[in-house]
């Protein structure tokens, strides 16, 4: 996905940008950058992080970089933030979001007039470049945001800094966050709430939907009031949201917590012990045990020093290696211990039936597995969330598919299959616990997620459970 930070600043904001961008380390794995302003102009970086991570790749660049502005980012997929000279001036330019609709896009900017795009490797369009394309179809700036805002089918969130200022621009619907911090000679803009609280900012504003401000070292000037309508994707407290993070007022933690505890009281498994997967599962499994009673217990450990995230490297099978390397049992708390697992979702489902074997190969008797959302029975069309190319990735579809008969699945029949209450449900659930080993599986229910995060239901995104828009 990805994440960003930015500082506008009476003073030097290198410090802040680098450290607050590197607190958004967990929201991307290929691509960071930052890009500062100052008395000798734009100056800008960008570096792979695929296999180091941002604070060694960037500690030169902060130590050279100079400037009052800055903007950085950690991206999952293109190189940014990328500096724009235009008939708007020289601006610096990062976002987040998914852009889903590239192609009519580009045509249109074509037939308005003689323009050129860089090719990405791989023949892909760099989003941003067309981002800030769409944006330079319009005489200023605002209306350019604005332009985009509604062109763009996805989402898209954000920053955009020239020499007298950030523009940033929450996603039309929401979808992902941005949160402003202050203190006394500057402020900031990010996308993690907690990014900025050891750098001795506090709280100031969180964007409203489609809501565009320009951010200077001064103030914090709205531009274009926020919309009415909100679909923030719940999947952020699910797993994507770090612990200490806020999102419309609701700490990711105790939302996890609050997930845990509902899927206890619908449950009536007896094991020995509950546990989390690292790191995700964990507070949903701590909110369990405490409302069950059952122990929570760590049988096994993530060694993170040099294997800090499973998404790399991107091939799917080596993913699926470290995954299984990262893991360390401790063979005390497994052996003849009845176990119950609480992961964040089950997306392909084999990291976790690799995690259930390697579980039964260090002497568990039983693996009960309980997803902490619903099963993910459509492909997120807002966010790139993950790699996948294909709705047949998930396991949920290849199931229907197998039961079906086909992979050309009417959206009529995928509704039964989301419905918790139907037979079909039922169905896919038992051949999807047969086919990754489990002892049982029970996934947590989409009225109870939504009862847990807690702000109004038409305010959150769940189309990856219900396809519902």
């Amino acid at each position: 996905m990805g994440g960003f930070f930015g500082v506008a600043s009476k003073n030097d904001c290198v410090f802040d940008l680098f450290f607050g961008t590197d607190y958004h380390s967990h929201l991307g794995t290929r691509r960071g950058g930052m890009a500062v302003y100052g008395k000798n102009g734009f100056n800008r970086a960008i570096h792979n992080i695929e296999n180091a991570p941002f604070r060694t790749k960037f500690d030169k660049d902060m130590r050279q970089m100079k400037g009052y502005l800055g903007i950085g980012c950690i991206s999952d997929y293109e190189p940014q933030p990328l500096i724009i000279r235009s008939h708007h001036g020289t601006y610096a330019i990062t976002t987040v979001g998914k852009i889903n609709n590239t192609e009519e896009i580009t045509d249109l900017i074509y037939q308005n007039g003689n323009t050129h795009f860089l090719e990405m490797s791989g023949g892909d369009i760099n989003p941003t470049e067309l981002v800030a394309a769409i944006i330079n179809q319009k005489e200023n700036l605002i209306d350019g945001i604005r332009y985009a805002q509604e062109l763009i089918n996805g989402s898209m969130t954000l920053m955009l800094m020239t020499p007298k200022g950030i523009y940033a621009a929450r996603d039309r619907m929401g979808r992902t966050p941005v949160v402003i911090g202050r203190k006394e000679d500057a402020y900031c803009i990010t996308f993690e709430s907690y990014a900025y609280l050891n750098l001795g900012y506090e709280d100031h504003k969180e964007l409203g939907p489609g809501e565009i401000v320009v951010v200077t070292p001064e103030e914090v000037r709205t531009l274009s009031a926020p919309g009415k309508d909100m679909k923030i994707c719940t999947f952020l407290w699910v797993y994507y949201g770090y612990p200490s993070s806020s999102y419309e007022g609701v700490n990711v933690e105790q939302m996890r917590y609050n997930c845990g505890e509902k899927m206890a009281r619908r449950d009536d498994a007896r094991p020995d012990i509950v546990a989390g997967i690292p790191d995700s599962g964990i507070a949903h499994a701590v909110g369990y045990a405490n409302e069950s009673g059952i122990p929570f217990s760590r049988p096994f450990v993530k060694y993170t020093p040099t294997w800090p995230r499973s998404f790399m490297p991107t091939i799917q099978n080596k993913r699926n290696l470290i995954a299984r390397m990262k893991l360390i049992p401790i063979h005390q708390l497994i052996r003849g211990k009845s176990l119950l697992l609480i992961d964040d979702s089950i997306v392909r489902g084999t990291q976790l039936r690799e995690t259930t074997e390697f579980l039964y190969q260090s002497g568990a008797k039983e693996v009960h597995i309980r997803p902490a959302c619903p099963p993910l029975v459509y492909g997120c069309k807002y966010l790139n969330f993950s790699r996948s190319t294909s709705d047949m990735d998930l396991i949920t579809r290849r199931m229907i598919s197998r039961l079906e008969g086909t992979e050309d699945v009417p959206d009529e029949v995928l509704q039964e299959y989301a419905d918790p209450n139907s037979e079909k449900y039922q169905i896919m659930v038992e051949e999807i616990r047969k086919e990754l080993n489990f002892t049982s599986l029970q996934y947590n229910r989409l009225d109870d997620l939504l009862d847990s995060v807690g702000i109004e239901p038409c305010k959150l995104c769940t189309y990856c459970w219900n396809g519902r828009e």
